[in-house]
């Protein structure tokens, strides 16, 4: 049984920074990709990066290109997003996925595994 479990939301104010963890749990295939998406309050979920295995290759969304980055420690089991120069429109539940079979892909319906998700205020 796969668990992610994410941590490291909370409130800050325009222009600051904030790391996101995602650790998982159990077996996990030597080619799963891991990525991150967000919800916002009546929006639908949205991709906004995800992580080869090897963390050789990643993919972003435009709206977070050149403020975002996303990487993996797989000794550890945890992805990492970390996030500069935040806007309000940032601002939701970041939720970490887990796609058995490789794809870098943006979809949701093609990721295999969910954490609960962590909440991302950022102030004006």
């Amino acid at each position: 049984q796969v668990q992610l479990v994410e941590s490291g939301g909370g409130l800050v104010q325009a222009g600051g920074s904030l790391r996101l963890s995602c650790t998982w749990s159990g077996s996990f295939f030597s080619t799963t990709t891991m990525a991150w998406f967000r919800q916002a309050p009546e929006k639908e979920r949205e991709f906004v990066a995800t992580v080869s295995w090897t963390g050789s290759r990643t993919n972003f969304a435009n709206s977070v290109k050149g403020r975002f980055t996303i990487s993996r420690d797989n000794a550890k089991n945890t992805v990492y997003l970390q996030m500069n120069s935040l806007k309000p429109e940032d601002t939701a539940v970041y939720y970490c996925a887990a796609n058995k079979y490789g794809a870098l892909t943006s979809g949701p319906g093609e990721y295999d595994y969910w954490g609960q998700g962590t909440q991302v205020t950022v102030s004006s």
